[in-house]
């Protein structure tokens, strides 16, 4: 299986070959089926595609899957892609019934390693390895596809690149005098700032449980240090390490701190991410699939878009993290259902889908993608620019941990999240549920 250690290397070969290499636009023009047609005169096929990019949340991914399916649908005219689209939570609770009932999509959106791993063992995601052989072969970042390898096979092919940063208002901390803060010292300093003033420090979402779990990383990371966490997330070493017990503590801290949105453990991503928006929080820590929102998104105010920075997650006195460490990695992906009636026409589908989305993400959505694009000769926002120039420091990532873990694995670890974000459970039960749960290995 996939393990989880992302090294300046790949964040190296990640910005070489985006700055050097170049992603060609040129798509699938076969248009054959899995029902024997070929080109514009064989049969009719339809191809059932499930997303999780709402036309509201996700504007700018939106468009631009609505753009290639056109085009395909147009170079294809006896092909029909039929869309169903969810958010996020919707769209993971709908894939394990789907998965369940063994009715999943032709094609559908999956995430890496430890999430890919029951969808694999269940036979369920068809492998792709013929694709990275074809038309994409060499297109996408080294360190990439490699996520989405188990036992030897590729089962997905992966659209970005994520790096989680802490997003601010600008606007806001210039109103209190406050500066970007470079140690967490600073950073409480801010939080305590904003807390006196009434406003809202922070806008969390922790009722989807991997978002509180970024801040956990982060303070685990820069506490007991990048190969700390990443051996007691292997099993190999402990969760009840000092260090992690110390990050579990801080998170707790910051909740006594009043650093979150109200209600922070009963709001889903989307409604707080709605409160940052609306200039009611001052600070969202999110994947970099949000820049979206930052820059491109035209549904969201011209102003409040320049006036989003970001800031890496300050360095703690004393702990063994370095403050070029992220939170990140691949992130979502394309897979084919095993069982789809139409495999092949699926296949051509995705591998059509991903060579176009390079491109166009990037310019279309402020989207990091997993494919080769040279950026050099395109307009791109400050925002997208300054946050792709901070990964060449990159010194490691880390992969979002629920994707880490097997799936059981996962689900204790997003409980206890929760858990701890809502001081229902002390540092030490957290790190002994995480072991018991990863100890079992499922």
């Amino acid at each position: 299986m996939f393990k989880k250690k992302w090294t300046m290397l790949l964040l190296t070969s990640l910005c070489l070959a985006l700055i050097l290499g170049g992603c060609g636009s040129k798509g699938n023009n076969g248009g054959g089926t899995s029902q024997g047609g070929e080109g514009k005169g064989g049969d009719q096929v339809t191809v059932s595609f499930m997303h999780l990019w709402p036309e509201g949340v996700s504007a700018g991914q939106n468009k631009i899957v609505n753009q290639i399916i056109t085009e395909y649908q147009n170079e294809n005219p006896n092909v029909k892609i039929k869309q169903e689209v969810l958010d996020n939570e919707q769209y993971k609770n709908k894939l394990k019934v789907l998965s369940a009932s063994n009715e999943l999509p032709d094609v559908g959106v999956t995430w890496a390693a430890g999430f890919l791993q029951p969808y694999v063992e269940g036979n369920l995601f068809a492998p792709v390895d013929d694709l990275l052989s074809g038309e994409l072969n060499g297109k996408f970042v080294a360190g990439t596809t490699e996520a989405y390898n188990i036992d030897g096979n590729t089962y997905a092919l992966p659209l970005e690149f994520n790096i989680a940063p802490v997003y601010y208002n600008k606007a806001i901390f210039e109103k209190y005098n406050l500066e970007v803060p470079q140690t967490y010292e600073q950073f409480k300093q801010v939080v305590k700032a904003l807390s006196d003033n009434g406003v809202a420090p922070i806008a969390l979402g922790n009722k989807d449980r991997w978002t509180g779990s970024l801040w956990y990383m982060y303070m685990a990371d820069r506490i007991a240090g990048q190969q700390t966490l990443a051996n007691a997330i292997s099993g190999s070493a402990s969760f009840k390490d000092e260090g992690l017990l110390k990050a579990g503590a801080e998170v707790q801290a910051l909740v006594d701190s009043n650093a979150f949105v109200k209600g922070f453990n009963g709001l889903s991503n989307e409604e707080a991410k709605s409160e940052f928006l609306n200039e009611k929080a001052a600070m969202y820590m999110m994947g970099s699939w949000d820049l979206p929102n930052f820059t491109t998104n035209e549904e969201i105010p011209l102003e409040f878009r320049n006036s989003v920075g970001f800031f890496k997650f300050p360095t703690i006195e004393g702990g063994k993290g370095d403050i070029n460490s992220w939170v990140g990695g691949p992130g979502v992906g394309l897979f084919v259902g095993e069982n789809s009636k139409v495999k092949d026409e699926a296949k051509k589908f995705v591998e059509y889908f991903v060579t176009k989305w390079g491109e166009q993400s990037v310019t279309g959505a402020g989207v990091i993608p997993a494919t080769k694009v040279d950026t050099s000769n395109l307009d791109l926002p400050q925002l997208y620019i300054d946050l792709f120039n901070e990964m060449n420091q990159a010194s490691s990532i880390t992969l979002f941990a629920d994707v880490q873990m097997p799936a059981n694995a996962a689900e204790t670890h997003l409980n206890m999240i929760q858990a701890l974000f809502g001081k229902a459970a002390t540092p030490e039960k957290f790190s002994e549920e995480h072991d018991a749960a990863i100890a079992k290995g499922q």
